[in-house]
């Protein structure tokens, strides 16, 4: 098992994401954690690539969410376990409608947290709960009532909270994260800081499929 750890982080840390998936899949019935959470990450990944179908994006989204809901199984204290299960649980939320996805929010929040607190030194989950604050502080008027009609008291953010976890993160370690900065200042009318972090963001070396769309 090691082994093939070793060499997953290799690819991942090549961008070979394809190779990476067909290395992990051969072990989707694993009862390793480590290795469950890094097939959940690699299907995720894969679906991510503009060459992936949109047929192949739906089975693949699906398939990383029950591989990282078995590493969950295997594993409650693995913190990246957490991670990627809200993170694949949210990218679920996508194909089966705003309704589902709203509900599935709190799920999702807890999740990170719980990673954090199983690794508070983790910047991608700190970042995370930033985009989590930003899309409830953001969300428009119709997805509030529906949001009002799932919990007694919908789940609420700001922009303070959103800044908080984006400078937590360490603002430097990923596109998004400048990114989000940037549009987080917008919001709040601070047009200077707005094109500095947006400028960062740009000019970020893109290593991943999600940095090119940045």
């Amino acid at each position: 098992v090691e082994d093939v750890i070793e060499q997953a982080d290799y690819l991942y840390g090549s961008g070979e994401t394809e190779k990476l998936y067909r290395l992990l899949v051969q072990h989707k019935n694993s009862d390793d954690a480590e290795l469950l959470w890094r097939l959940a990450r690699a299907s995720r990944d894969l679906a991510q690539l503009s060459s992936t179908s949109a047929a192949e994006k739906r089975k693949l989204a699906y398939e990383a969410l029950e591989c990282a809901k078995k590493a969950l199984e295997e594993n409650e204290s693995n913190f990246a376990a957490h991670k990627w299960y809200g993170i694949c649980l949210s990218d679920v939320g996508d194909f089966e409608g705003i309704k589902t996805k709203i509900g599935n929010a709190i799920v999702i929040k807890e999740h990170f947290q719980r990673a954090v607190e199983l690794n508070p030194k983790d910047a991608t989950t700190i970042h995370l709960i930033g985009i989590w604050c930003y899309s409830f502080a953001e969300m428009p008027w119709y997805q509030r009532k529906i949001a009002a009609t799932l919990f007694a008291t919908p789940p609420t953010s700001t922009f303070q909270e959103l800044f908080s976890c984006l400078y937590t993160a360490d603002p430097n370690f990923y596109s998004k994260n400048l990114l989000f900065l940037g549009k987080t200042y917008l919001k709040l009318n601070n047009k200077k800081m707005a094109l500095l972090w947006l400028s960062k963001a740009k000019d970020y070396p893109a290593h991943t499929e999600e940095d090119k769309q940045v």
